[in-house]
């Protein structure tokens, strides 16, 4: 897989919640670079899991609206007349 790339602001966003979680939670500042760094290795070492679990998730529900539209197909097929058996 290669490297998730997401934009400027998104990462600036994340980078400022991260600085929010730990001044909040752990009363400890991060500095700008620091929060940089600890996003790049959660992306790096992590977001594969969260991409992964995405992606299932999206194949689920997919599959699951596939299923729904197979079987309303179902419902519109109409009763086919039984052949007349001449004896």
């Amino acid at each position: 897989m290669s490297v998730i790339a997401l934009e400027k602001a998104s990462l600036e966003m994340l980078e400022r919640r991260l600085k929010q979680y730990f001044v909040k939670e752990l009363d400890y500042e991060l500095g700008q670079f620091q929060a940089q760094f600890l996003l790049d290795f959660i992306s790096q070492e992590m977001g594969a899991y969260f991409y992964n679990q995405g992606v299932r998730d999206a194949q689920a529900m997919l599959s699951s609206r596939v299923d729904d539209l197979i079987l309303a197909f179902d419902e519109l097929e109409k009763m086919e007349p039984r052949p007349v058996s001449t004896l």
